[in-house]
């Protein structure tokens, strides 16, 4: 099924034994956010995790997709390396190489073969930014996802914790790192949404070819991947970050009195 069939049959879930198969069918569909997984099942976090640990999936390895990039080395396509400052020498460099190779060339077949190479150039140019956007952008959502998890793992940790307000310390600092990672999050996926990709010519659809048989991703899924409204997404993962703590604080505040009245 696909990702946003599983996502509208989650939310429909009303069967007793249904929704561990409907939380496990959505992580396999590429839905790896916790939160959103809580939000479409209308339960919390940690059931969404011993749910999936239920049906043999570990929450804290999240499978990577194909729109993961993971090949971030410096581009060499025909010796264009996408980098802004170099793009007048490596253009010059390039002409230079195809004239010093086809010396008996006519003057139209160097006109021709200069308009593609500013069209290849060009193409690699803008690849290299976007693709660097959407790597930023898919870091900073991995860490945000991982730091979210880890809130909740130092809030379960409290319950067995012999030295309780140390434990309690490490879930409040947890929680703090989890909101910088939100607001890191969106200001990346801000950058990557202001930066789109596409080929508006055959000469442009050419080089792009290129650059992906020289082994560099393709940016369409990651493109498709990317979060449309960050800033409300971020609003409302603080939001519910910051209620759960609000709330959390109550009980822990409970049971530092109750373990201050026993001592007493």
């Amino acid at each position: 099924m696909r990702r946003d069939e599983v996502m509208a049959a989650l939310r429909d879930w009303s069967m007793p034994g249904r929704r561990a198969d409907l939380l496990a069918a959505a992580w396999q569909a590429g839905e790896t956010n916790v939160s959103a997984l809580a939000e479409a099942a209308r339960v919390s976090r940690p059931t969404v995790y011993a749910d999936l640990r239920s049906r043999g999936i570990d929450p804290d390895h999240r499978p990577k997709g194909k729109s993961v990039i993971t090949n971030l080395a410096a581009l060499d396509i025909e010796g264009f390396s996408g980098v802004a400052d170099r793009l007048d020498a490596e253009f010059d460099a390039a002409l230079l190489r195809w004239r010093d190779e086809h010396p008996d060339a006519a003057y139209e077949e160097g006109q021709a073969e200069g308009m593609r190479l500013v069209g290849l150039m060009d193409t690699t140019y803008r690849y290299a930014d976007v693709r660097d956007r959407l790597a930023h952008e898919q870091v900073a959502r991995a860490e945000r996802n991982r730091l979210l998890h880890q809130v909740e793992l130092r809030w379960e940790a409290l319950s067995t914790a012999v030295a309780w307000l140390a434990a309690h310390h490490a879930y409040v600092v947890a929680v703090d790192e989890a909101g910088i990672a939100i607001d890191m999050w969106r200001e990346r996926a801000e950058v990557a949404l202001k930066r789109p990709f596409f080929c508006s010519s055959p000469g442009d659809e050419a080089a792009y070819r290129q650059i992906q048989e020289a082994g560099y991703p393709a940016l369409e899924q990651a493109l498709g991947d990317l979060d449309q409204v960050p800033d409300q997404t971020a609003a409302r993962l603080r939001a519910d970050l910051e209620q759960a703590h609000a709330r959390r604080l109550e009980l822990a505040s409970a049971t530092l009195r109750s373990a201050q009245s026993i001592s007493q």
